[in-house]
């Protein structure tokens, strides 16, 4: 439960990060107050968090030839068609992540991911203590 809260906040704090990085990405609140930010990009990350656990798992298991045969550049697409789904879906629900276009989304998913690695990796030292 620990590392699903961890990876919750990484995605989370990633996502804010991008964008104030990437300006086809943004994040609409469902108020406009502080906590309802925060309460915002807690819930886009859990939704980013399920589909990039449930359908990006899949694809990439299901699209396995496809990544050898592009050497991973499929990657890219596939991403930024999961960050697309995502905006749809907090869409659905009133507020949460725009994407303006599908270059957006594959730029904002290229930042994503390496802001989440980055975070993952600054973050790992100090859990490490913890569990000791």
């Amino acid at each position: 439960m620990t590392r699903f809260v961890i990876r919750l906040l990484i995605n989370s704090l990633a996502l804010w990060l991008t964008t104030l990085i990437v300006a086809g990405v943004s994040v609409r609140s469902y108020a406009d107050d502080t906590l309802a930010t925060v309460v915002t990009y807690l819930l886009v990350g859990l939704i980013f968090g399920v589909v990039n656990a449930i359908i990006g798992n899949t694809i990439r298991i299901l699209a396995f030839p496809l990544y050898i045969l592009t050497l991973g550049l499929i990657a890219l697409v596939v991403n930024g068609l999961l960050l697309l789904l995502v905006a749809w879906i907090s869409d659905l629900i009133g507020f949460g992540l725009e994407v303006d276009g599908f270059w957006w989304g594959v730029l904002g998913a290229i930042v994503l991911g390496l802001l989440s690695w980055l975070i993952g990796v600054l973050v790992r030292p100090i859990l490490g203590r913890r569990q000791r």
